[in-house]
């Protein structure tokens, strides 16, 4: 990939995104023109991070295990070939783990690009597994993740996979951890994604957690890929986003169940944002007409 300068990615970002006319424009207005639609590629707030994301993640993770995903086990060229396009598209946002194994594919594409244009969320698996022993605490992690990715900061880091309302004390010293890289400026924002509905309403009032990381759709229910009813979920989720708490929503399309349904797809969109129910969402896209697909239907929502 070529170099860019920060004036040609910006660019690059707008006009594929449809921002910039053939006529004279300011990068500023065009910039503030994305605000008058609602678009995947939009940059949105997140929370009270400070941090400006795109709307919709590009997802590293689709069935994700032993430090691999859908994503990781296509090889580096399907790889490189779905993240640049999700960044043509405008896509600015990673969404990584460790679990997935997905760090050092994503530092071949943003190579070259200016750190500042996009945004690297990554989580930290706290548990033993075959794969990964943990240090028990989040200085070795990020350390290496940095060195994965050929980064200096991380954007977001989480703690990944909450599994009981007991996780602020359960792993207190990751928190501890995280909180001085924080204040380091090493990590910019941290919290959890939850699998769990305890360990989610704990996280939506919880005043560690500036980020969720959230499993809601429409329909709700184990099912579905969900830690509750669609009418819990939601509730908790309006509770965290009231509470200053930055949601991205998972499982948007119930981890692939929704794959052959478009109206379901759609239903789900809808039913998110018009509920005001997150910040932004992730989806692990899998091919370029993948991410074109998603960004098409997320143009047609009324939020």
């Amino acid at each position: 990939m070529r170099q860019f300068t920060r004036r040609q990615f910006i660019q690059t970002t707008l006009a594929s995104a449809g921002l910039l006319a053939t006529s004279p424009i300011s990068l500023g207005a065009a910039e503030a023109a994305a605000s008058a639609h609602f678009k995947g590629t939009d940059l949105v707030s997140l929370g009270q991070t400070g941090l400006k994301v795109t709307r919709l993640a590009q997802g590293t993770g689709y069935n994700g295990y032993n430090h691999s995903s859908e994503q990781t086990r296509q090889g580096k060229e399907a790889f490189d070939r779905l993240a640049r396009h999700s960044l043509d598209q405008g896509i600015t946002f990673f969404d990584m783990a460790d679990l997935y194994g997905s760090h050092p594919f994503v530092k071949e594409v943003i190579k070259g690009l200016p750190r500042d244009r996009f945004t690297l969320l990554s989580k930290i698996w706290p548990r033993k597994e075959n794969w990964v022993t943990p240090s028990g605490g989040a200085q070795e992690e990020v350390d290496r993740f940095r060195k994965e990715l050929g980064t200096d900061w991380l954007d977001v880091c989480l703690i990944h996979c909450m599994q009981n309302a007991n996780w602020p004390s359960e792993y207190e010293r990751i928190r501890d951890d995280l909180s001085r890289l924080k204040q380091q400026k090493i990590v910019r924002a941290v919290g959890v994604s939850c699998h769990d509905f305890g360990a989610l309403k704990v996280a939506s009032e919880h005043p560690w957690v500036d980020v969720i990381f959230a499993r809601i759709n429409h329909r709700g229910g184990s099912k579905h890929s969900c830690d509750g009813s669609v009418e819990e979920v939601s509730a908790v989720l309006k509770t965290a986003r009231a509470n200053g708490k930055a949601v991205v929503g998972m499982k948007i399309f119930a981890a692939g169940k929704f794959a052959k349904q478009p109206e379901e797809k759609d239903a789900s969109l809808k039913y998110v944002f018009a509920n005001r129910l997150v910040d932004a969402i992730t989806i692990g896209m899998l091919t370029p007409d993948e991410v074109d697909d998603t960004l098409k239907r997320m143009s047609t929502v009324k939020a």
